[in-house]
């Protein structure tokens, strides 16, 4: 019987590869062949042959199936997403405007000063206050050269996992594909600098300068703040042909209000990574962190559908334990004292 065997043997060696690649016509080769090696060589009877083919016929049939299901598993199309995130205090610990004041030797408090100074105009928009700066502000405008906005982005504190978190957003999902783009109304040399080999220069939408052949700054080109952050991620949507729905947006401040408040009315996900009460009364989830992977968690709930037992297993799958997870509702109440009557009649006699 040893031809039968080897025969028995070749056929379910070689069936899980032939059916994972569904070559059933060279599966049926092989069991011809076979059989005919059971009824000359062993002198095995047609029919004994013929009930070894029905037996490795029907364990084929179980195993394809469950080989089918695998594979639809596999060959599903991948649920396609765009993840917009801000940079600084986003990305970062630190704003990148702070760090360029202190590289040029500027004051902190002065930086402020000027930064409060030009948001009190009402003429640019929220987090745009740098740019503005760079342009008109004599001692940045004379100082600042496209060199010192790279120097900054080789400063800024990331972070940590952003280059991890990436990965996972591109292909560590299964079924699921994010594309990572940052939106930022930080200069875009600082950007490029700080997520050199992370993010790919054409995912990064900053302020963009135009330079004189001195070097300094002569225009702003676009700054990526307020609303223009929700013109950049429609036109996001539009090349990469998703829906609304499948937008995930990422910031921490007010200039991040237009764009989730944008998001948010057409069924996109927003998370805010930052306690700042006006973006986070607006923001779907609120998760604060100093590991950049931290965002992923919501996602993984609200928009992936995961329990939170998968979501400790995933996390723990790349060497990270989840050791506090409190989701705690804020209310900010302001209480003042009630006037009386006879004090808002004086009141209003003044």
């Amino acid at each position: 019987m040893r031809a039968s065997l080897v025969a028995s043997k070749t056929i379910l060696n070689g069936a899980e590869n032939l059916v994972k690649r569904g070559v059933w016509r060279e599966f049926l080769g092989m069991v011809t062949k076979a059989c005919d090696l059971l009824c000359r060589k062993d002198g095995i009877s047609f029919g004994h042959s013929r009930a070894l083919l029905i037996a490795l016929s029907m364990f084929l049939i179980c195993h394809s199936h469950v080989c089918t299901n695998l594979m639809g598993m596999s060959d599903k199309p991948l649920k396609r997403y765009i993840f917009a995130s801000d940079f600084d205090q986003t990305l970062t610990f630190n704003d990148s405007g702070y760090v360029l004041s202190e590289l040029l030797g500027v004051s902190t408090d002065e930086f402020e000063r000027k930064a409060r100074g030009m948001a009190k105009l009402n003429l640019v928009q929220q987090g745009a206050e740098l740019a503005y700066l760079l342009l008109h502000d004599p001692e940045f405008h004379s100082q600042v050269r496209k060199e010192h906005l790279y120097e900054v982005g080789k400063r800024v504190r990331l972070k940590e996992n952003i280059e991890l978190l990436s990965r996972i957003l591109d292909n560590g999902i299964e079924g699921y594909h994010f594309d990572f783009y940052v939106l930022s109304a930080a200069p875009v040399e600082v950007i490029h600098s700080a997520l050199e080999g992370v993010v790919p220069p054409d995912h990064i939408f900053g302020t963009r300068f135009s330079y004189k052949n001195s070097g300094e700054i002569e225009r702003i080109d676009r700054a990526t703040a307020g609303y223009g952050k929700v013109a950049v991620l429609d036109q996001l949507q539009t090349t990469q042909q998703v829906g609304p729905d499948h937008i995930v947006y990422v910031g921490d401040g007010s200039s991040d209000i237009h764009v989730m408040l944008h998001v948010n009315v057409r069924d996109g996900f927003t998370i805010a990574v930052s306690e700042a009460k006006h973006v986070a009364q607006i923001a779907k989830r609120t998760i604060l962190s100093t590991n950049a992977l931290a965002v992923l968690a919501p996602i993984l709930e609200d928009t992936v559908g995961w329990q939170r037992l998968r979501i400790r297993e995933f996390f723990d799958s790349y060497g990270f334990l989840i050791q506090e997870w409190d989701r705690v509702r804020t209310d900010w109440l302001t209480l003042r004292a009630a006037e009386s009557d006879w004090q808002q009649q004086a009141a209003s006699a003044d």
